[in-house]
Formats: structure tokens, C-alpha cells, sequence
């Protein structure tokens, strides 16, 4: 348990201070209300301080997904929670991990709900992982939904690295362009400019070295400036898109952007019905379904649309004919939904399209990557022939003067 640094007042008006152990703030001030006096202030102590910020570090989803399935097999193994969360917290090697353990026990012996205790700690449990164990608390299936969270994890980690493992060569061809175009402007170009100095007061210098050799100047003479308003211009774009209309028109980018839109709709509408299937193949009544299976998109324009769909079905519609009206999913998506409704099955048919529309998006990615490679190199190409251009036409221009 935490320690608690107090600074109070007895009732003949002494102040007296020190340090006193309990699980929360409202145990101490009860604590300290029960010895008669007045807390002024009260506060974590330094230690208890320093373990929250390190209960409030991130840990990897692969340790997060061990402690899913530990915790599965413990519970299905008849261990109650609480014990269950004592043998994980001793057994845990990652620190980190260990500590929101340990707060996420004490907060269950307090009375409160798992999935409660669990959203204390956003960085670790998301918002989809709480809302489908507070369904697992409400439906009694808490082992069932805790192993397909893990293997949800699990599904989604393995997802994002083949991701960023294709596009590791793309980035590195771009990091290593982008060098060598500033190599060229600050180094190389410079050192043809005293040659172009007498076309240049003459007006015969080709518009491509003029424009080469400003770019040139610029570059190197306000770097500074340039790098201070890309950062202030960073900053100005990141508080924009923390406000909520801000994240709004970010997620319609990323859905409508070229090339990469169908992807991120794809794989953001293959997690929802992954997770509307799973609840409702656990029993989850469809509109509590939808109301945790719409964060799993991870994009508020699709999120929305399953909402307004939600507050259909709640009058009585069927969830295709909501979804189609919003013109945020496919034709052929819609259709499978109304077929699985008409035929009772689903929760199958959802889990069926969500494994297709992966296999289909990974090779959109495929593509989409072998495609990028050739564009950014020809992009890079063309950039640098325009530099050897733009310096080799004033020679050629002197060379048949003479």
C-alpha cells in the first residue's frame, strides 16, 4: 500500500505532520479524521509517488497479452481474481507491469470492478480491452473474453509489424534521399556559383540554375529559420489535432487519402466486426456490442457511423441497412451483414469478414509498399537529375559561345 504524507491540525489548533499507510486517499483522510485531526494537505509520499509514475509508463502489448492469458487460465482453473492477480503480480518480471498489477489487486480488494481498475491505467489496458472485460464481468464469461483479447493483441501486434517491417526499406530510401539532396545543396551546388557569377549579371543564366542556386542559398543561410518554422508549424498541427474537431478531419483523412485510405477503412472495419462477432458469439446483446465493438475501429468517422447504426437498431432496424446509408462501408460488406441477419449466423458471418478483409488488405499492403519503392526512388531520380541539369547547362550555354 501506498504512504501518505499528511499535514494536519489537532483541535486545540497544533499543526503536526507525518506519514501514514493506506490504500487510497479516502482511507487516509478517513484514517486521519478517526485520530481527530484536520488535514491541510495531503499527499503522495516520494516513493508512493515515484511507483505511480512508473505504473503509469507504457508496456509493450506482448507482455500485456501474457498477463491476458495467465490471467484466463488462472480464472478458468477455479483460482478466485483476487488471488489470481496476487500469484501474477509475484510472477511478473517486468517492473512496469508488476506495479499496475499490484494497483489493479488493490483496487479489486477495495471492492472495485476489474474493468474499473483497469481503466485507471490507459497506457496499458486500451479502451477496447476494458470495455470487453466489463462485458465479461456483466455476461460471466470473463475468461473467454480475456483469452480473445490476448489473442486479439496478439493478432494486431503480429498486423503492425509486418506493417512497419514493410516499410522500413521505403523510409530508409527516403531518410538517405533527402540526405543527399541537402549534401548536394549545401556543399556541391555552392561550389559552382562563383562560375555562374559573369552569365548571371548578363540575365543568361538558365531559369533551372537561378532557381537551383536560391534553393541552394536558402538552404544554407536559414536553415535555422526554416527548421524553427517547421518546428512551430509541428506544434501548431499537433494542438490542432487534439481538439476534437481536429481528430475528427485527421481520421477522414486517413480513410479518403490516396492509396493508403482503402487500407486504413479495411483493416479499421475488419477490427470492428472481428470484436462485434466475438462479443456476440459470447453472448453480448447486439446494442452493448456495438457500443464497445465502434471504439475498435480506432476512427471517430467510423465510430460515428456505427453509432448512429446502434441507435437505429435500438428502433428496430437491422444494422445493414444503417451502415449502408452512411456510405462509410462497402456494398459487398453490407450485404453479407443483411444475409448473416436474415440468417441468424452473424456473429460468423462478421468473424468470416473480418478474416478476408485482412488476407485482402495485406495485399493491398504488399502492393501498396512494392509500388512505393519504385515511386520514391524515381522521385529521388528526378530531384537529383535536375540538380545535374540545372549546373550542367550554363557550361554547355559557355561551351558553344566560344
Amino acid at each position: 500500500m501506498p504512504d501518505f504524507q499528511y499535514l494536519a491540525r489537532e483541535l486545540g489548533g497544533r499543526q503536526v505532520g507525518g506519514l501514514l499507510t493506506a490504500t487510497s486517499e479516502q482511507e487516509a483522510l478517513g484514517t486521519l479524521a478517526a485520530r481527530s485531526l484536520f488535514p491541510v494537505r495531503l499527499e503522495l509520499a516520494e516513493a508512493a509517488k515515484s511507483q505511480q509514475r512508473r505504473a503509469g509508463r507504457g508496456v509493450r502489448p506482448r507482455f500485456v497479452s501474457v498477463f491476458y492469458t495467465q490471467l484466463a487460465d488462472l480464472l478458468r482453473s477455479g483460482v478466485p481474481l483476487l488471488r489470481s492477480l496476487e500469484l501474477l503480480e509475484r510472477k511478473t518480471s517486468h517492473q512496469t507491469l508488476k506495479l499496475v498489477i499490484q494497483n489493479i489487486r488493490e483496487q479489486v480488494a477495495d471492492g472495485t470492478h476489474l474493468a474499473e481498475a483497469m481503466r485507471a491505467h490507459p497506457r496499458v489496458f486500451g479502451e477496447l480491452a476494458v470495455s470487453m472485460v466489463r462485458a465479461g464481468e456483466e455476461g460471466s464469461f470473463l475468461e473467454d473474453v480475456l483469452k480473445r483479447i490476448a489473442a486479439f493483441t496478439d493478432h494486431q501486434e503480429s498486423l503492425k509489424s509486418r506493417v512497419l517491417g514493410a516499410m522500413i526499406y521505403p523510409m530508409f530510401l527516403l531518410g538517405a534521399g533527402l540526405i543527399v539532396v541537402v549534401l548536394m545543396l549545401t556543399i556541391f551546388v555552392p561550389k559552382f556559383t562563383p562560375m555562374f557569377a559573369r552569365l548571371a549579371e548578363q540575365g543568361a543564366l538558365p531559369w533551372a540554375t537561378t532557381a537551383l542556386i536560391s534553393v541552394s542559398d536558402g538552404v544554407k543561410h536559414y536553415w535555422v529559420l526554416a527548421a524553427l518554422l517547421i518546428g512551430v508549424a509541428t506544434i501548431g498541427v499537433a494542438r490542432a489535432f487534439q481538439s476534437a474537431q481536429g481528430r475528427m478531419w485527421l481520421d477522414r483523412a486517413r480513410i479518403r487519402a490516396y492509396g493508403m485510405g482503402p487500407i486504413v477503412r479495411s483493416l479499421a472495419i475488419a477490427r470492428f466486426c472481428r470484436i462485434l462477432g466475438t462479443l456476440l458469439q459470447n453472448g453480448v446483446p447486439i446494442l452493448h456490442a456495438l457500443r464497445i465493438a465502434k471504439d475498435a475501429t480506432g476512427n471517430r468517422v467510423l465510430s460515428q457511423a456505427i453509432a448512429s447504426a446502434a441507435e437505429s437498431v435500438s428502433t428496430g432496424e437491422s444494422l445493414a441497412v444503417p451502415l449502408g446509408q452512411s456510405g462509410e462501408f462497402s456494398e459487398d460488406i453490407v450485404e453479407m451483414i443483411s444475409v448473416g441477419e436474415e440468417a441468424n449466423n452473424l456473429e460468423e458471418v462478421l468473424v468470416n469478414i473480418a478474416e478476408n478483409m485482412e488476407r485482402l488488405t495485406n495485399r493491398r499492403l504488399e502492393l501498396f509498399v512494392r509500388m512505393l519503392e519504385p515511386a520514391m526512388l524515381t522521385v529521388m531520380a528526378g530531384i537529383i537529375l535536375f540538380v545535374v541539369v540545372a549546373l550542367m547547362l550554363p557550361i554547355l550555354q559557355s561551351s558553344r559561345a566560344f
